[in-house]
């Protein structure tokens, strides 16, 4: 059966969000949109704008594991711990990867090069597991928290987390140059100021989805400040020890900058 031609701004951005879903995550894109769409690789110039609506997606999906295991009688605990490791088996560990292997490069490195080194070998160090079990720890507690209080707020503010998360984990690939000349970091071109900008905007809106749960503008404001000053601090810290950003750089920012999120909201701050 012949399929009726889509418009074609509307097919080239379908285009782009499967490109971008099928770098951020391991959801069939190929299968869903296949028939639809060109499907092509990941470019950062072009598929920016479009990096926060492939997280909100990728979110969703760990958002409806929270509120499925709650409907089924699970406690908030386990229903986070259930969501928290969908959300790592649909991104396909992705950012957790980046932020282990920052902590073993920064924390075991004496040097750039030796850094550079940790951080390439695919073995998982003392720093790394610590790094990556004490940030699936803060998602888990913040995520049961919100949940034990309200679980709608606590779905969207996942959902929020993830969207704004993904586009200002960005920020090192913005501001710094690739700290090797191999590898995602120096392979991956800089994005266009159109596109960072309706990026910036799209993050902005899925920062306030919880406060259709009812959640404070303020603790909107205040997760965004978070999120923002959390990648900043992760882009300066990867400045000083290897004078460069890579895509672990870029992952564990998302990270930082993911809990940084969630935390405005479990602590209430600017409500």
């Amino acid at each position: 059966m012949l399929r009726p031609p889509l418009p074609a701004r509307f097919r080239q951005s379908l285009t782009s969000l499967a490109a971008t879903l099928g770098f951020y995550s391991r959801l069939p894109v190929s299968r869903m949109m296949g028939s639809f769409v060109g499907l092509r690789g990941f470019d950062l110039a072009n598929d920016v704008a479009l990096v926060p609506v492939a997280g909100v997606i990728i979110g969703l999906c760990g958002a409806l594991v929270l509120v499925l295991t709650r409907g089924f009688g699970l406690s908030s605990p386990l229903s986070a711990l259930m969501s928290v490791g969908a959300l790592v088996l649909v991104s396909g560990g992705l950012h957790e990867d980046g932020l282990a292997d920052v902590a073993d490069g920064f924390g075991g490195g004496h040097d750039k090069a030796s850094k550079l080194a940790i951080m390439k070998d695919s073995r998982l160090g003392s720093f790394g597991g610590l790094a990556l079990g004490l940030a699936l720890a803060a998602r888990v507690m913040m995520l049961g928290t919100l949940a034990a209080r309200s679980g709608s707020e606590a779905a969207l503010v996942l959902i929020a987390a993830a969207g704004v998360s993904r586009f200002v984990g960005l920020l090192p690939m913005i501001l710094l140059k690739p700290a090797r000349a191999d590898g995602l970091g120096a392979g991956i071109s800089r994005p266009r100021p159109q596109g960072l900008r309706l990026a910036g905007v799209l993050s902005v809106a899925a920062a306030l989805l919880p406060l259709f749960a009812g959640a404070s503008f303020g603790a909107a404001l205040t997760g965004l400040v978070l999120a923002l000053a959390g990648a900043y601090g992760m882009t300066r810290l990867a400045a000083h020890h290897i004078g460069g950003q890579t895509g672990d750089v870029a992952g564990a920012a998302q990270q930082v900058a993911e809990i940084g999120f969630m935390l405005a909201f479990v602590l209430g701050l600017g409500g």
